[in-house]
């Protein structure tokens, strides 16, 4: 895939890049590597002030940011506006809390263990590689780079070849906020090439977040190299619903949920398992609210979600609509490629699905929504648990006992009860099976890429 700038609304390619050379790459690979003592001696309190500056700098130009997002991945400029004031925030929370998170700890009384002091202290590793996707531009990068710059890591940043302009802006961020030149760079590569940075020892640890398939090779190449990786690959959220929710509210939130950043989201719900008590009114509400959703242009007011970011990425989408309706799938609305520019998409509903059909167990990165009904909470478990993925996932109901035992039996890294999955700086971020192993952001994220040391004393 080229490294440019193509306007999703338009499909016209605004700006092209080349990538590095490998002397580009050893240069920056190089200064990362030399930077790294001095930013592990710095002290926390001085981190905090490069970190706090670098979120001034993301508040101050906003405006600007929110539209380089929406042209160069199609969210709408307000959804963009609130990714960059998000990435601020979490920055500013890994400024105020990275050194009580990576406080030393004295986990038991030092004379247990036969010593006058017996403590564990948590140090950087060195350099960190981050492959990132462009669906969230800033924030996906920015929840690993406040962390790992604020521990002492030095990070490298090869970014999703359709967002280049983001990532060149957040190569420069660091640097003109106070940190180190070679604290964070950004390496402009194409995929095939990423992994090979692997085989380099002065390259400590990596974090992908992607699809599958980019997880297994970038950990295929960290564990040939015996080193620590982190991955965060998606899923096919379930979306619960029993009688006892309120049905409407829960309607309004899973049309929400589906269409976000265009259907564009892992935590996004993609699976909607609904009590048969309550299915009708569910449906009827659920596909209105999704046929009312407007797709067009992502700096237009009335525009409800933008285009999908790529040209491929829509022909996918489209390829498992396609693949579930000629295997007899019921399209409740949408279900068409509209004609004209752009890698538009409608909201689109699906009924009578089937483990027959790819989108039963594949994630449909688009606006896309298979609707069941199910008997009972047994039955809405069982088939949550029935997928290869588990991220997360958002349950309805008001009875405390059906609270307690989804969230005992539902297999993903999240359950969230009346609201739909979000991602917070205070708490961890992740998933299991193939969405995934490791935790991002709160105090489990910045302990992913430190050196957990034990200090013993006679």
């Amino acid at each position: 895939m080229p490294i440019a700038t193509v306007n999703p609304a338009t499909g016209q390619t605004l700006k092209t890049f080349e990538a590095h050379t490998a002397e580009q790459v050893e240069r920056i690979l190089a200064r990362a590597h030399a930077t790294n003592g001095a930013l592990a001696a710095t002290t926390f309190a001085q981190r905090g002030a490069w970190m706090r500056r670098a979120a001034d700098l993301l508040d101050a130009e906003a405006a600007e940011l929110a539209a380089l997002i929406a042209t160069e991945m199609g969210k709408t400029l307000p959804t963009a506006a609130y990714e960059v004031a998000k990435s601020a925030r979490g920055m500013r929370h890994y400024a105020e809390h990275a050194e009580a998170y990576l406080a030393d700890e004295r986990p038991v009384p030092p004379a247990e263990v036969g010593a006058s002091d017996a403590r564990v202290v948590y140090q950087p590793l060195g350099t960190i590689l981050a492959v990132m996707p462009w669906n969230y531009p800033f924030w996906q990068v920015i929840r690993f780079a406040a962390p790992a710059l604020m521990a002492g890591n030095t990070a490298l940043l090869k970014h999703a070849s359709s967002v280049p302009q983001c990532a060149l802006y957040l190569g420069e961020l660091f640097t003109r906020a106070g940190f180190p030149a070679g604290a964070f760079q950004t390496l402009l590569l194409e995929a095939a090439r990423t992994t090979r940075l692997l085989d380099d020892p002065r390259v400590r640890a990596v974090t992908l977040t992607g699809s599958v398939g980019a997880g297994a090779a970038v950990a295929e190449a960290a564990g040939r190299n015996i080193k620590k990786s982190v991955l965060e690959l998606g899923g096919t959220d379930v979306f619960i619903v029993l009688p006892s929710a309120d049905v409407a509210k829960a309607a309004e939130a899973g049309v929400a949920s589906r269409t976000q950043n265009s259907g564009q989201s892992c935590i996004a719900a993609k699976r909607f398992y609904v009590h048969e008590a309550v299915y009708a009114e569910f449906e009827e509400r659920f596909v209105a609210g999704m046929a009312a959703q407007k797709a067009g242009d992502p700096f237009a007011a009335d525009t409800s979600f933008g285009p999908l970011a790529t040209e491929q990425g829509r022909a996918d989408a489209h390829a498992l609509v396609e693949d579930a309706r000629s295997k007899g799938a019921t399209v409740r609305t949408g279900g068409a490629v509209p004609d004209g520019p752009g890698w538009f998409y409608p909201a689109t509903v699906l009924t009578g699905v089937t483990p027959r059909m790819r989108i039963y167990r594949e994630e449909c990165f688009g606006p896309v929504a298979c609707l069941y009904p199910v008997r009972d909470l047994a039955e809405a478990v069982e088939r949550a648990n029935d997928s290869p993925f588990g991220l997360s996932s958002s349950v309805w109901t008001s009875d405390p006992d059906e609270i307690t035992a989804l969230a005992a039996r539902i297999e993903a890294g999240a359950v969230f009860v009346n609201g739909n999955t979000a991602s917070f700086p205070q708490l961890p971020f992740g998933g299991i099976k193939d969405s995934g192993y490791g935790r991002e952001l709160s105090g489990f994220g910045i302990r992913e890429f430190v050196n957990v040391k034990t200090v013993w004393v006679s």
